[in-house]
């Protein structure tokens, strides 16, 4: 996927660190995400991003006093990307895992989230019987890897690039349902295309929160974004952007 670079002037110099003990100056902090995943990233028909994550940066920017740029990357190329020097963080409603955790490091959770199943209206599908359904996730989540381990032998996982993909393909009748994040599927569920859908069975929560991926040598990084996602909690600045786009808290 082509990767398009978004600059957001909130511009006063910051001094990050890029290693334990050592420091350099940077102009700007180059945010990592996946714009396909409303209300969190997405673009609308100005071209600009919009969405949770995107606020959430913005207003970290600020209180790191930092220049914030956004860099556009396709959910399975964020962390290698990340690791490669490309941007500095990623704010993509990126889950807490042990497993991410080997290749990079995180910040206190800014959101909570449980992954459910949503399936048509009437259809009968149940996920304690999934045997012979289509089911649909996307790749490299904690979704797709929950369903490859638990229902592989018996249901037909089918697993999908795209973030936006699985929900697609669901309403084209090509899946029986699809296993994802709830608060993402909770905004689709409201929408015209998602009218004929509903949620099946319990949530189930999988990981450790959603949190801000930074490289591990990145730990000054790290400590200055949790200090600033404290502030905003604080302040009312969280509870601001999350009445923008929830009418409940998913803090």
């Amino acid at each position: 996927m082509m990767k398009i670079l978004f600059w957001v002037p909130i511009v006063v110099l910051l001094s990050f660190t890029s290693g334990l003990g050592e420091e350099r100056s940077r102009a700007k902090l180059r945010v990592g995400l996946d714009p396909s995943y409303p209300p969190f990233s997405d673009i609308d028909d100005a071209g600009r991003l919009v969405g949770f994550d995107i606020d959430i940066a913005l207003a970290l920017c600020a209180r790191l006093e930092a220049e914030c740029g956004f860099v556009r990357q396709d959910w399975e190329g964020l962390i290698p990307a990340l690791r490669a020097g490309e941007f500095d963080a990623i704010v993509s409603s990126m889950s807490i895992t042990e497993k991410r955790r080997r290749l990079i490091a995180f910040t206190d959770r800014y959101y909570s989230n449980v992954v459910r199943f949503v399936a048509r209206k009437g259809s009968g599908f149940d996920p304690a019987a999934p045997a012979g359904r289509a089911i649909g996730a996307t790749r490299a989540t904690i979704s797709s890897d929950w369903l490859l381990a638990n229902m592989s032998e018996v249901a037909d996982i089918r697993l999908f690039t795209e973030l936006g993909a699985p929900l697609r393909a669901l309403a084209e009748g090509r899946l029986d349902a699809v296993f994802g994040d709830g608060l993402g599927f909770w905004n689709w569920l409201r929408s015209p295309e998602g009218a004929g859908f509903a949620y099946v069975g319990d949530g189930y929560r999988l990981d450790e929160g959603i949190g801000i991926a930074v490289r591990k040598e990145d730990e000054m990084l790290r400590l200055r974004l949790n200090r600033a996602l404290g502030a905003i909690l604080a302040d009312g600045t969280y509870r601001e952007i999350n009445a923008k786009y929830f009418p409940f808290s998913i803090y």
